[in-house]
């Protein structure tokens, strides 16, 4: 025990020699560049004066494109009724396509259209007295549940069912389908043909009720091969009830739609363009022919 205690203290009396200091950093390169020259005095920052400007001309703007003035007296052509709180008006759709929305087809109301009174429905005035009163009937579903906040789609649908119930009760489909013996086609509907083109497509007039009927409620105006399954191939429809004022205009819609889907196009471009391009028309009328002879028509 004492020899450990001897050796401990012996231990304790042998100092640790001190660790030997670090040596100073190395000079930086940039320190011994400098070393022993004078510091460079800063120039004084002075704030920029401002040049003379002397005051722009003011250009005159240019006019914006002049929109087309809308009589509403045109829009309007017969009442031909009143039903549950609103008026029934016949309207010349070719005005209003021209001078107000070139969207409106065959028929509307307020809440699909909003520059259509809330208390009056509208029928195009080609529509034929035997399919108005489908479209009345249609309208009135519509409008009813849009005025309770169901949307369009909705009331839309809603208001095809009815027409549907209306159109079958007429006995269209027995008679084209000889009473159900023989499933309808496309030539059926045929009532002439316009014209044949160079392309090998054929551009023909057909009933457009009996085509709303039994293919297609919501056929309106015109159509092709490419976006309704119910044509024959390389065929171009035209709706007997368009008028003969504005066949030219549909008729290049459909002819530009159907020439761009065949490149390749998806529906919802072509058709945004052949829109476009329609209702240039409409407020260019002297452009039509050329623009049908580049599409083909010629």
């Amino acid at each position: 025990m004492a020899v450990r205690a001897a050796r401990r203290a012996k231990k304790k009396a042998v100092a640790k020699p001190a660790r030997a200091s670090r040596p100073a950093a190395k000079q930086s390169l940039a320190a011994k560049r400098t070393a022993g020259k004078p510091a460079k005095a800063r120039p004084k920052q002075t704030k920029p004066v401002p040049a003379k400007v002397s005051p722009a001309r003011p250009v005159a703007a240019k006019p914006p494109a002049a929109k087309p003035t809308v009589d509403r007296k045109q829009i309007y052509l017969q009442k031909i009724e009143d039903i549950d709180g609103l008026s029934v008006w016949i309207v010349d759709g070719a005005y209003i396509r021209s001078h107000l929305d070139e969207k409106f087809t065959r028929l509307g109301q307020h809440y699909r259209f909003a520059y259509i009174p809330a208390s009056e429905l509208w029928l195009d005035r080609p529509i034929k007295e035997h399919e108005r009163r489908y479209c009345i009937d249609r309208l009135l579903v519509e409008h009813r549940l849009m005025a309770k906040g169901v949307p369009y789609a909705k009331a839309f649908e809603a208001g095809g069912r009815e027409e549907r119930k209306e159109r079958r009760r007429a006995g269209d489909v027995g008679r084209i389908s000889d009473q159900g013996r023989r499933l309808p086609a496309g030539r059926d509907v045929h009532l002439r043909l316009w014209k044949r083109l160079d392309s090998g497509v054929s551009v023909w007039i057909v009933n457009g009720r009996l085509v709303r009927s039994v293919f297609d409620g919501d056929y309106a105006a015109g159509g092709h091969d490419y976006v309704y399954e119910f044509v024959p191939e390389d065929e171009i429809w035209i709706d007997d009830q368009v008028e003969e004022q504005e066949r030219g205009y549909v008729l290049l819609h459909e002819l530009h739609e159907r020439n761009r889907m065949a490149q390749g196009w998806p529906y919802s471009r072509a058709h945004a363009e052949s829109s476009r391009a329609e209702y240039r028309c409409r407020h260019h009328p002297e452009e039509l022919q050329d623009r049908l002879a580049a599409e083909g028509w010629a």
